[in-house]
């Protein structure tokens, strides 16, 4: 199972938990909206931090795996050079 799947899992599970809390908790209708709107803008808030924190990862592995490529083909362009030049001398 993928990192990014047990994060959304977790945060899910979370934010249902924190949710039922506030639902069940004995204070005015007004006050309960309040809270769901404030952990709501709190998990919102985090959830974006810890995506920018995964595209962060994604980019750095492309970056990771571009300078690799671009090695290889730079050492297997002089032998299809070399290969070229006695074919064809």
């Amino acid at each position: 199972m993928s990192k990014g799947k047990v994060l959304l899992g977790i945060l899910a599970g979370v934010a249902a938990g924190a949710l039922l809390g506030v639902l069940f908790a004995p204070d005015k209708g007004s006050v309960t909206r309040k809270k769901i709107s404030d952990k709501g803008e709190d998990y919102a808030e985090s959830l974006k931090q810890k995506f920018n924190e995964f595209l962060e990862s994604i980019t750095e592995k492309f970056e990771e795996v571009k300078e690799e490529v671009s090695d290889i083909s730079g050492q297997a362009k002089p032998k299809t050079e070399k290969e070229a030049k006695t074919a064809s001398g």
